[in-house]
């Protein structure tokens, strides 16, 4: 059996203590909480409908059983199924009367966004105005999540709650959770080290993003945005594409196909890469772009124009292309029975 940080009582204490501040925001509507899936997961009655929430800024570690994803850097653990107990327990103290519970909504800029399943992007406010991820990272059940970029509404305040949970050593932090009691028996654990190096690394090119987008919306274009895809196609000049590069296909004429990460697959940004080109462009090592621990974002200059499956644009020299930030300062964990159940 595995040791766990915390316990009911232990926990009870934590959601006592002051939350850290943050710059509050009202909540864009008030819904209906339908289920708790996990820690992270939630699914919400909206407008008659059940949505899926992606919570922001929040990752807690999956919980035990079928139906529940495992990968070497995110593995089932006890600590994540003790996180999405605790979860359950939370919502279900705060019925009063058998009323089904509400949770308020918050979209940064107050623009409703999707991942790439579909999922709802969001902050959500307890019915007290506690903002329930904040609280996730004070009290160690997830790191700050910043994977995506930087949180546009309170990224220092979880800044601060996640150093304050690392001091105490809250949850995730204690080098305790999920540890074994015999020896040498087999764990599963998240090597946080490499992550928030990785994280960090990300959230770095999506703040230069994010700069150079408020000073030249004109000559930048955003892979994940349609409309934006849509102007730089309509402008017929070359603009600076900014972008996550999600996978790589061979051609049947020899071609390169870069495809960009997006939520629309309507509206995916493919880039080409000429067979004649290929030899040049491997200076790049575009392939590695798509792992775990490499800068997946990168920068690539040219035409963009509307094709039958989406977006496309053509890459005849390495020069066109620019990784968006840097690497992660920290090598990828090396592989260990630690990472496997």
């Amino acid at each position: 059996m595995l040791q766990t940080f915390t316990n009911w009582i232990a926990t009870a204490t934590l959601l006592l203590a002051p939350q850290v501040p943050a710059a509050h925001k009202p909540a864009a509507e008030w819904v209906e909480l339908e289920r708790v899936v996990d820690a992270d997961t939630i699914h919400v009655r909206r407008g008659g409908a059940i949505e899926k929430l992606r919570l922001l800024c929040v990752d807690a570690e999956e919980r035990l059983g079928k139906g529940h994803s495992s990968t070497p850097t995110k593995p089932q653990t006890v600590f994540g199924e003790e996180c999405a107990l605790w979860a359950e327990k939370l919502f279900a103290g705060l019925q009063k009367d058998g009323a089904p519970v509400n949770v308020g909504l918050v979209f940064p800029g107050g623009v409703e966004k999707r991942d790439v399943y579909g999922r709802l992007l969001c902050h959500m406010l307890l019915p007290d105005g506690t903002n329930y991820e904040l609280l996730l990272v004070q009290v160690g059940r997830s790191p700050y999540f910043n994977k995506y970029g930087n949180d546009l509404l309170d990224h220092e305040a979880f800044q601060a709650a996640q150093r304050s949970a690392r001091a105490a050593k809250l949850g995730i932090w204690n080098p305790a959770t999920n540890q074994p009691t015999t020896p040498g028996a087999p764990a599963a654990k998240r090597p946080y080290a490499e992550l928030l190096a990785w994280w960090n690394a990300r959230a770095t090119a999506v703040d230069d993003w994010r700069r150079r987008s408020a000073a030249e919306p004109d000559k930048v274009a955003d892979a994940e945005d349609k409309a934006s895809l849509e102007r730089a196609a309509r402008s017929g000049t070359e603009v600076d594409v900014f972008g996550e590069v999600d996978r790589v296909f061979e051609e049947k004429n020899g071609d390169q196909t870069v495809l960009f990460r997006t939520s629309d697959k309507d509206a995916a940004l493919r880039v080409d890469v000429p067979a004649d080109a290929r030899e040049a462009h491997a200076v790049l090592h575009i392939e590695a772009m798509t792992r775990e621990f490499k800068q997946n974002y990168a920068w690539v200059h040219g035409k963009v124009l509307q094709g039958t499956r989406g977006f496309e644009m053509r890459s005849d020299s390495p020069d066109r292309w620019r990784r968006a930030g840097p690497e992660c300062a920290l090598p990828p964990p090396k592989p260990s029975k630690e990472l496997s159940r």
